[in-house]
């Protein structure tokens, strides 16, 4: 009989959130690196940074508080679905789905009523809401706009990085510009 290893438990870390953030990206669960590192995106082949300072023209050689700060002052908030999970690896096709907690959006979206859209980096930060936290938003009278944007994961090679980048800048502008309902 075979032992079994049970992966560790990887806990998320804090939201980057200012005062009064208009859009909520939202992925699943930082990966490895991300964990190590305590940043959000820190692999150095997610497109998420490059995607946003090529949107906003932040320097991409600003290191990540700068870049937190910035994304605070254009009202953006970023954060992951899950609070705690496991999951050997970095992919979210190995979350075990009987390990996965929800942060708490009823309390932070009530923290943070400027809060009218969500921007989901990928499927399964979409999915993962919908499953664990939609319900309760309904509930508690929550109801912003929502949109499913291609991950920015190294691992989504399915799209490339102009196309992906393309898609995250019209969301962004469609969120920005006009606040109407999302793109898509």
């Amino acid at each position: 009989m075979e032992d079994k290893q049970i992966p560790e438990l990887a806990t998320s870390f804090p939201p980057i959130v200012g005062t009064t953030p208009k859009i909520l990206i939202l992925g699943s669960m930082p990966g490895k690196e991300s964990l190590k590192q305590q940043r959000y995106y820190a692999h150095p082949r997610n497109a998420f940074w490059p995607i946003i300072t090529s949107f906003y023209g932040y320097s991409e050689k600003l290191d990540y508080s700068q870049r937190c700060e910035l994304l605070k002052q254009d009202q953006i908030a970023v954060w992951d679905v899950l609070k705690s999970c496991r999951r050997p690896g970095s992919l979210d096709q190995h979350i075990e789905t009987e390990s996965m907690i929800a942060n708490d959006f009823v309390a932070f979206l009530q923290s943070y009523p400027s809060i009218k859209q969500i921007l989901f980096n990928g499927g399964k930060a979409e999915q993962v809401f919908n499953r664990y936290v939609a319900k309760q938003l309904e509930a508690a009278g929550i109801s912003p706009l929502y949109l499913r944007l291609p991950s920015t994961s190294p691992a989504h090679a399915a799209m490339n990085y102009e196309t992906k980048q393309q898609l995250w800048h019209q969301a962004l502008l469609g969120s920005v510009i006009t606040s109407a309902p999302p793109i898509g």
